[in-house]
């Protein structure tokens, strides 16, 4: 009767834990959609993908999709500092787009964050194509 009794209460542990955890990711993908509604983005773009690449990294289990993870954002952090000290660097900007690509293409991860990492792809593009009007 008590092994009965320990095995629903786990059950019903995990049940409600992942419910959380399926409440959680809810939560990040309306706020993304928010982050991206209006134009400010614009401004933004690295901090945005950074993000983005942060909640795929919780879903990521290690190994070279991890390592390509931190590559891509270390990459972004050089690109960051060298756009803070007004010096636009396309090689840096090509090599993250790159290596965001190799994510897509590499990692394992749900569809729905393949599309944002997708989306994101075409937001450096546009940059690159534009960053003379963009923000900073």
């Amino acid at each position: 009767m008590r092994s009965i009794l320990r095995k629903s209460m786990a059950g019903a542990a995990f049940l409600v834990l992942a419910g959380a955890a399926m409440a959680q990711d809810a939560d990040w993908y309306r706020h993304r959609e928010e982050r991206f509604r209006e134009e400010h983005w614009r401004g933004r773009v690295f901090a945005e993908v950074k993000e983005d690449l942060n909640h795929v990294q919780t879903t990521t289990f290690g190994g070279r999709d991890e390592f390509r993870l931190v590559r891509t954002k270390q990459q972004l952090d050089e690109l960051q500092g060298d756009l803070a000290a007004r010096r636009y660097n396309e090689p840096k900007l090509d090599q993250v787009i790159a290596s965001l690509q190799k994510v897509v293409v590499d990692n394992r991860m749900s569809p729905r964050d393949r599309d944002i990492l997708n989306e994101d792809l075409e937001h450096l593009r546009d940059y690159r194509s534009h960053h003379e009007g963009w923000e900073h």
